[in-house]
């Protein structure tokens, strides 16, 4: 990336000048699915998680799923038709979504201006109304529609995927 990461700042105002309704809480830093799980009751709506893989040909994938889902990383490969998958060292995270572990989310696509990362949205996930996500850190949750999420992740420039990659 050439330019700095955007900021939460910068992500609600591009939410908000998309006419994307988003409601952001804020909490204590969560690094994992189970630390998430204490806010449970607290933020309505589906609750998610974020994988940042790679492919021995230096191709990325942001695997977006809910949280429960469990992703078998030895198959996905077929699913995606991609070669096989792995986790993302944390240099490249940053330098392609702009943001640390911890805190990936479908929203670090605004730092994806060149089109790095191949999107793909789990089917199931995709059945639930209203989703939510770290928005760039992880000391708060936004809540937005599937719709918004899509109008989103079409404005940053990619044409998620909607596949069944989740068991």
């Amino acid at each position: 990336m050439e330019n700095a990461p955007a900021t939460r700042d910068i992500l609600l105002q591009r939410l908000k000048a998309l006419g994307i309704s988003a409601k952001t809480i804020d909490h204590p830093p969560l690094f994992t699915v189970e630390e998430s799980r204490a806010l449970r009751g607290e933020i309505p709506g589906a609750h998610t998680k974020n994988l940042f893989l790679k492919c021995k040909k230096d191709t990325f994938w942001l695997i977006v799923a809910l949280e429960e889902a469990i992703i078998d990383l030895k198959r996905i490969h077929s699913i995606l038709g991609s070669g096989r998958l792995s986790f993302g060292r944390p240099e490249m995270l940053l330098e392609t979504l702009g943001v640390p572990p911890g805190s990936v989310t479908p929203f670090s696509l605004i730092n994806d201006t060149q089109g790095r990362v191949t999107v793909v949205l789990d089917e199931t996930m995709m059945r639930h109304d209203v989703l939510n996500f770290h928005p760039l850190d992880n000391t708060a949750t936004t809540t937005i529609s599937r719709e918004d999420l899509l109008t989103f992740i079409g404005d940053c420039g990619h044409n998620p995927m909607i596949l069944p990659v989740s068991k």
